[in-house]
């Protein structure tokens, strides 16, 4: 509606600009000569000559200017609305020209102005003056259509544009604010709709993660209540343990439990949020403690491994242990082999070889080994959830340390390296 408004508004400038130019126009006049009173003007010059003066044509009704000449093409007389400059410029202009004689003798000439000239200059000033107009008007009006499309078309917009950067950034608190009546109407009103739903659905989102984690310290302080148990019941058997191989059994019964009560809070972190909550303490120890770490976990001594080179390694023994527990259980569970561990000093790294001689895992999964969640296709009636070898390389990597993993053709082997101090 509004642009047919605005067309209809130009063609009627423009028709009015075309009609007044063409009035203009068909106006003006190229002024004829009065025969009678040219012929009365040169009478009287005759009669007067050698004495014309503004007097001789007191009562001539002669309109149009002229201008006498002698001759010689002197200038005798003009009317004051003439401008003669000379006979060629009369010529040139087509200027009328009546020769005054005296005893049958040409002794010079009335030259009739030719307004010709003078009527097109008006008439290329008004067309000059008409067009401009017209393209002023139009050009104001086109102006003023810009304000009012940028009004209502561009800046609301500009006001959806940032509205869906800002949702996209997950600022949904600010409502999409827009004037009435605006050519977007119920998309805009969509658009806040969808603002809406999605606080909501974060709302939500929030709620359920309080609820996980609400029961994520259920759980961890109904799992300490029994780990406590088994604490206090293997110090019982220690205390009247009398057989070598059962105080060794024990003393591993022990360690577990202590060990599962540090670490039961981090066995369901779910996001990397809640991981980079696990802290670490990093510090200078001696690598000898990969051994007790290597013992902990070394079950009916299927562990088989050399002696770690002496060196002072950086790690935090607890994460440490969690590490190298993750990566032995999953060995013992999948590969049901016996294990090897060797160990190497490697530039800036102490390297520890975890060998199994399991069926390992196909290469396509190899990548996804590392991946949250990911469980491979040889996992059938196994337990587990995914996390251990993704918390294990989280661990190794803020410990400035690396983890990986590559197949054999007798096994699989994981590769753990620890930084030199």
């Amino acid at each position: 509606m509004r642009v047919k408004l605005l067309i209809v508004t130009i063609l009627i400038v423009f028709s009015t600009g075309v009609v007044f130019s063409f009035i203009s126009i068909k106006n003006k006049r190229i002024a004829e000569a009065d025969v009678v009173a040219v012929n009365d003007v040169v009478k009287k010059v005759e009669e007067n000559w050698g004495q014309v003066s503004e007097e001789t044509f007191h009562n001539s009704n002669i309109k149009q200017p002229f201008a006498i000449i002698d001759h010689s093409g002197n200038l005798i007389y003009q009317t004051p609305d003439n401008h003669f400059v000379d006979l060629y410029g009369s010529i040139k202009n087509r200027d009328t020209m009546i020769d005054v004689k005296k005893s049958n003798e040409i002794v010079g000439k009335v030259i009739i102005s030719n307004n010709e000239q003078e009527i097109m200059e008006e008439m290329k000033d008004e067309l000059i003056t008409s067009i401009s107009l017209i393209i002023g008007v139009v050009m104001i009006f086109s102006i003023l259509y810009m304000i009012y499309i940028y009004k209502t078309l561009l800046k609301p917009f500009q006001q959806l544009q940032h509205f869906a950067a800002g949702v996209a950034r997950g600022n949904l608190d600010i409502p999409l604010n827009m004037e009435k009546n605006n050519y977007f109407g119920a998309f805009t009103e969509s658009f806040d709709l969808l603002r809406e739903e999605l606080d909501a659905a974060r709302q939500r989102e929030y709620e359920s993660n309080r609820s996980k984690k609400e029961l994520v310290a259920t759980l961890s302080h109904d799992i300490k209540t029994p780990v406590a148990s088994i604490k206090a019941i293997s110090e019982l058997m220690l205390m009247q343990a009398k057989d070598d191989k059962v105080m060794k059994q024990v003393n591993t019964i022990y360690s577990k439990a202590d060990q599962i009560d540090l670490l039961v809070t981090d066995m369901f972190h779910a996001t990397l949020e809640e991981l980079q909550q696990l802290k670490l303490t990093v510090r200078e120890v001696s690598s000898e403690v990969l051994v007790d770490m290597i013992e902990n976990v070394n079950y009916d001594d299927r562990i088989v491994y050399d002696p770690i080179p002496a060196c002072i390694i950086l790690t935090d023994p607890l994460r440490m242990q969690q590490v190298i527990d993750n990566v032995i259980s999953n060995s013992y569970k999948y590969a049901g082999t016996k294990i090897t561990i060797t160990s190497q000093i490697h530039k800036d790294f102490l390297e520890l070889h975890i060998i199994d001689y399991g069926s390992g895992i196909s290469e396509e999964e190899l990548p996804l080994l590392f991946n949250k969640y990911y469980r491979g296709k040889n996992v059938e009636g196994k337990n587990g959830s995914g996390l251990g070898l993704y918390i294990s390389k989280y661990f190794m990597e803020n410990l400035d340390g690396q983890i990986s993993c590559y197949n054999r053709r007798d096994g699989f082997t994981v590769v753990l390296k620890i930084k030199l101090a």
